[in-house]
């Protein structure tokens, strides 16, 4: 008798989640997945081409450094002779330099990796002045 009663204890107290509560947390965290997973990517883009864009105006910053360390130089530095005017490339970034110390030809251009996916993956600053910014 006392085993009787204690099963039928055990019995009406079974715990645990249902298989429809289940798949119904497994849909909402799929909605939420394909709802971040591009806002993700988009966030990735963003900050690529602000490397690009940040790392072409420290280019600029860097040959007027140089020009102004070296007045008597009438040729575009390279990237190599930017980083003695602290200029250091963010990872992934590639540097051309063809600006000269006249302040009215050249440029400098901060090309990305394609595997960033960016619409633009350059951003160039001319002698001028002039910026045109990366595209995510």
């Amino acid at each position: 008798m006392f085993l009787q009663k204690s099963m039928s204890k055990i019995k009406g107290r079974e715990e645990g989640f249902t298989l429809v509560e289940l798949l119904i947390v497994v849909a909402i965290i799929a909605i939420l997945a394909a709802i971040a997973i591009p806002q993700f990517s988009a966030y990735k883009k963003r900050g690529y081409a602000a490397t690009l864009n940040s790392d072409v105006k420290n280019m600029y910053t860097a040959a007027m450094a140089y020009f102004a360390d070296n007045p008597a130089v009438v040729v575009a530095p390279t990237c190599a002779q930017l980083t003695t005017s602290g200029y250091t490339a963010s990872a992934g970034v590639t540097c051309t330099s063809t600006i000269l110390p006249d302040g009215i030809t050249g440029s400098v251009v901060a090309t990305g990796l394609a595997a960033w996916g960016l619409t633009t993956p350059t951003a160039t600053y001319t002698a001028t002045n002039v910026f045109t910014a990366a595209v995510p």
